[in-house]
């Protein structure tokens, strides 16, 4: 989906260097994986709670893919 749709659906962007990850919480149906799968990259107790720098492309896309509701989506750049 482009970028363009992700932000007409009410997401919201977190830039990263390498690649963009979107979140939509009224899409979120609060499972968790995303902090379960990695506390580096979803923390719930930072603001911004989603950082995408912080852990390589494959790991980003491996916990999105985790996703059960399409909450979060990713662009890579």
């Amino acid at each position: 989906m482009s970028e363009e749709k992700l932000l007409e659906r009410g997401y919201r962007k977190y830039r990263g260097a390498e690649i963009d990850v979107y979140f939509n919480t009224n899409v979120c149906a609060h499972a968790g994986n995303c902090v379960r799968g990695n506390n580096e990259l979803f923390d719930l107790d930072r603001k911004p709670w989603i950082m995408p720098d912080n852990v390589e492309k494959e790991e980003v896309k491996r916990v999105i893919h985790t996703c059960p509701s399409g909450a979060l989506q990713y662009i890579e750049k």
